[in-house]
């Protein structure tokens, strides 16, 4: 496992992973962009600007006297080639750069909207944070100086982010009130995406889950499951029996159990039988793309709500900061001197595409001939 792998393992690192707007993975798509673009515009004078500059040269305002310099961005950029390497290979594309320069004004925006009580419970998660990193490179070879080095960074810039982002997941966090929060979870109620069970199973598998190789024809796994049926009939110990012959390693040395489970997360005829069987009573063989599996539900509920109100909670954090960034923040933005991404261009449209030449659809065209 490389060093910047096991550094995603760090809980800092997944947070601010976490809270990141994901513009930068739609924008990519996939491509490598080896030049700079073209020269951008400063969008105030409509004079050639410069894609690189002094520290201090301000490269970005907006509204209310914000700005962002050329440290700043180069040290959000750095940061996050630390954080994601794959962001190296993209860090010159400009629509890359417009996209990480407008989530950086979306944090100092809202960073800025913190109170004085907010900022102080997120600075000592920043306090905390810190010392799990600076414990952690100091593991790492050549100890924290080379890792810093190498990204081009300085610790108080991993700081920085660090303040940018808590600030602003804490001030989001205080606009989430807990009635939209019951809303969406009476939603995913409604939807029966909390629906849970506890299961226990015997799984006669076709293939192993590892290797891939061929265990068993169908009709000799329908064979074991039926006797491992009338062994649990006569009186056999369920987890005795998982343990000798269930296929499925995430539950066989626990009895063959899964409890308070998320029942959408498995294979459709493996749910349905979940949510159908009666209750504390031996299934007969069911069929799944796994092979078969001899059940025994002793309980379905839906989870409740303490259980997952942080996880809503941060996920209308999540959209409040995804709806301001699409919606709001391109009228915020005054100047703006990055390189400008290079329009794609509209193919021309086919001559036997024109009004003229096209029949007029009919009213009784089926939703399949669309």
């Amino acid at each position: 496992m490389s060093q910047n792998k096991q550094i995603y393992k760090n809980k800092w690192i997944i947070t601010l992973v976490a809270l990141m707007i994901a513009v930068f993975a739609l924008s990519a798509c996939g491509k490598k962009t080896e030049e700079p673009g073209p020269a951008a515009t400063d969008t105030a004078t409509g004079t050639p600007a410069p894609t690189t500059g002094e520290p201090g040269d301000v490269i970005a305002t907006y509204k209310e006297n914000g700005k962002v310099t050329r440290a700043e961005f180069d040290s959000f950029v750095n940061v996050n080639k630390m954080l994601d390497p794959n962001l190296a290979q993209y860090a010159q594309d400009p629509t890359v750069q417009q996209n990480i320069l407008q989530q950086l004004i979306v944090y100092k925006i809202y960073s800025d909207k913190a109170d004085a009580t907010v900022k102080a419970e997120a600075d000592k998660l920043v306090e905390e944070q810190i010392k799990q990193f600076t414990a952690y490179m100091a593991e790492q070879e050549g100890g924290m100086d080379k890792q810093l080095k190498d990204n081009n960074i300085e610790l108080k810039d991993i700081e920085s982010l660090m303040r940018l982002t808590f600030y602003t997941m804490k001030y989001v966090d205080s606009q989430v009130t807990d009635q939209q929060v019951k809303e969406a979870y009476d939603k995913s109620l409604a939807n029966h995406e909390l629906d849970i069970a506890t299961v226990s199973h015997i799984l006669i598998g076709l293939t192993d889950q590892e290797t891939k190789k061929e265990l068993r024809t169908k009709e000799e796994a329908l064979k074991i499951a039926k006797d491992v049926v009338a062994k649990l009939k006569a009186g056999g110990d369920f987890a005795a029996l998982a343990k000798e012959f269930s296929d499925d390693p995430g539950s066989k040395e626990k009895g063959g159990t899964y409890e308070n489970a998320n029942v959408n997360q498995w294979v459709p005829g493996f749910k349905e039988a979940t949510m159908e069987l009666p209750l504390n009573e031996v299934s007969e063989p069911v069929e799944t793309t796994f092979g078969y599996h001899v059940m025994k539900v002793s309980s379905r509920g839906t989870t409740p709500l303490e259980e997952v109100k942080d996880k809503f909670k941060e996920q209308l954090g999540q959209q409040l900061l995804s709806d301001f960034y699409k919606n709001e923040l391109p009228g915020l933005i005054e100047t703006n001197t990055l390189p400008t991404p290079t329009p794609v261009p509209t193919p021309a449209a086919s001559p036997a595409a024109s009004p003229a030449a096209s029949p007029a659809a009919s009213p009784a065209a089926s939703p399949e001939a669309k």
